[in-house]
């Protein structure tokens, strides 16, 4: 028996009826405008980060902005019988600086990576450990593939040495929600704790999901970002067989992320981490601290398409660059700068120009685009937190940084401003960064500068 159902309290609005709205001349985009305002307003007042081309935040940003490359040849373990055999590391991080050494052993790569990352974290946003008003504090965190070097060993000792060997921890080590636990027990934070794992987008989607959290009144304070750590043997043999993966460049580790470049031909695995502290603005303000950006609008949207592959025409991407603007309150016009997925596959970076040209039509030649990973390869659930650090940066310093290797760019993507070679002062405002992950799983983050 079907019960007759009430009406709906509101008809639902289809998100180009939002967009449309909310980008239209005034009066109505100037609306949209009035009611961001009047939601709470949520910026972020603290960066920490581990990057294959930097493992302090100054460091990071000086060698983005020069270009400098990260990737090497894999030293962690023996890559010659694999036909990819660059990545981008991390070589200087000795966890014992961090934490307590047995502590670390039990933990992957991964959590260590973002236990480092929450104290600078807190150390840059001056939070002091464990932080005050605990219970107003949490902590959202994204990772792909968590411990998975943790899962490659404990099979090795499984099958080598038999299943009484394993580590009574490696259960504890490999859970994905086993970073944002350890970043909530380094800070002392007993509010919200979650995990996502959205593969590509989790970093990205921490922070725009970490900022509605505090809009609705659950913390004043979030600690989120992403961690990974694939480049691990499994890893890189997987995308290897998917052919997703950088196979011709091993004698020239620095020039095998080539995002948009004709040349290219798959990304390179590269690991790493970043976390930012999100505060309420009135939080913010009330203890003086120094406001880097303010989180203006977020999305998350499905392609609906293939696990692996993006929808070729680039209708799913041109939605969730949509319903993010909509969210900022902002259009077209008022886009300064576009940090890029664009992870240097020869499908992925078409099909992100394409759909940057089908939304912003003409204004999309004018838009500056770079394209990050280029420095460091894909860091995977790491990949949109460390690109939203450096969409901070780039607002705090009003400098762009470069897409290397952009020497013959792919004829989808002539005519865009890819920011080629060298760094190049500009005025930003606004921000849109995007993150396109497998499965179909997209999300987009809208970033302002604070005034």
């Amino acid at each position: 028996m079907i019960r007759n159902l009430p009406p709906p309290l509101r008809e639902p609005v289809m998100l180009d009826q939002i967009f449309e709205e909310r980008y239209l001349p005034d009066p109505l985009a100037q609306m949209a405008r009035v009611s961001r305002t009047r939601r709470p307003r949520v910026v972020i007042t603290g960066l920490g980060i581990l990057s294959p081309n930097g493992s302090t935040v100054d460091e990071f940003w000086k060698n983005s902005l020069a270009g400098q490359s990260g990737i090497s040849e894999i030293t962690r373990w023996d890559s010659a019988p694999f036909p990819s055999r660059v990545a981008g590391q991390i070589t200087n991080f000795e966890p014992r600086d961090f934490m307590d050494f047995k502590e670390a052993r039990r933990m992957a790569r991964c959590s260590q990576f973002a236990v480092a990352c929450a104290k600078m974290a807190a150390q840059d946003a001056c939070l002091g450990l464990p932080v005050e008003n605990r219970e107003r504090v949490g902590v959202l965190f994204g990772t792909a593939i968590g411990g998975v070097d943790v899962m490659e060993d404990g099979m090795y000792t499984v099958i080598q040495k038999g299943w009484n060997r394993l580590s009574p921890f490696a259960i504890g080590a490999t859970m994905p929600n086993a970073p944002a636990f350890h970043i909530s027990m380094t800070t002392g934070a007993l509010g919200y704790l979650g995990t996502i794992t959205a593969a590509c987008s989790s970093g990205t989607q921490t922070i725009g999901e970490g900022a509605e959290l505090i809009r609705r009144g659950w913390a004043d304070t979030m600690f989120v970002g992403g961690t990974d750590s694939g480049v691990v043997p499994i890893g890189i043999a997987a995308f290897v067989q998917m052919r997703a993966i950088s196979t011709h460049y091993n004698d020239n580790p620095q020039g095998a992320s080539r995002p948009f470049d004709a040349q290219r031909d798959g990304f390179v695995m590269g690991e790493g981490c970043a976390v930012l502290v999100l505060e309420s603005l009135e939080h913010a303000i009330a203890r003086g601290a120094k406001i880097y950006a303010e989180v203006l609008g977020s999305s998350v949207a499905s392609d609906a398409f293939d696990v692996v592959a993006p929808d070729p025409t680039g209708k799913g991407e041109v939605r969730v660059i949509k319903l993010a603007l909509a969210d900022a309150g902002i259009g077209i016009d008022d886009i300064d700068y576009i940090s890029a997925h664009a992870t240097s596959t020869v499908v992925g970076d078409n099909i992100e120009a394409k759909a940057i040209k089908q939304l912003f039509g003409e204004r999309a030649f004018q838009i500056p685009i770079s394209a990050h990973k280029s420095m460091i390869g894909h860091t995977l659930g790491a990949g949109g937190a460390i690109e939203a650090v450096a969409a901070c940066l780039t607002l705090r310093d009003q400098v762009l940084h470069p897409t290397i290797n952009l020497t013959e760019p792919d004829p989808e993507c002539v005519g865009l401003d890819l920011v080629p070679d060298t760094a190049r002062p500009a005025t930003v405002e606004t921000i849109l960064s995007n993150s396109f992950g497998l499965g179909g799983q997209n999300a987009c983050l809208v970033l302002g500068k604070y005034d």
